[in-house]
């Protein structure tokens, strides 16, 4: 089992930025990749960027150029940079891990809201 906290949602202006944080505890030494997804208001939840252990990263058309996903390996923990942020960006935050195995992990969730 692996346990994911977020944290670091909130408010902020069109434009502005903020920095989402996931910590992993339990048995991280088999996750293959995490990442971070997202549920708009009314949408269905989608995938936003994604890092593997060998430091692999993509992102989602939306958000390539503005979001910055990272890592801290020592601290288990990923990182989501969003700058520029538009109204299109609201919604909740989902961090997940997934191990080898096809095992996936989800954190509870961290609401960001962008206003104009």
């Amino acid at each position: 089992q692996v346990q994911l906290v977020e944290s670091g949602g909130g408010s902020v202006q069109r434009g502005g930025s903020l920095r989402l944080s996931c910590t992993a505890s339990g048995r991280v030494f088999n996750t293959y990749a995490m990442g971070w997804y997202r549920q708009l208001p009314g949408q269905e939840r989608e995938w936003v960027a994604t890092i593997t252990r060998d430091d692999r990263i993509t992102y989602a058309d939306s958000v390539k150029g503005r979001f910055t996903i990272s890592r801290d390996s020592a601290k288990n923990t990923v990182y989501l940079q969003m700058t520029m942020m538009n109204s299109g960006d609201t919604g909740v935050y989902y961090c997940n891990a997934v191990q080898f195995g096809s095992a996936q992990y989800w954190g509870q969730g961290t609401q960001v809201t962008v206003s104009s």
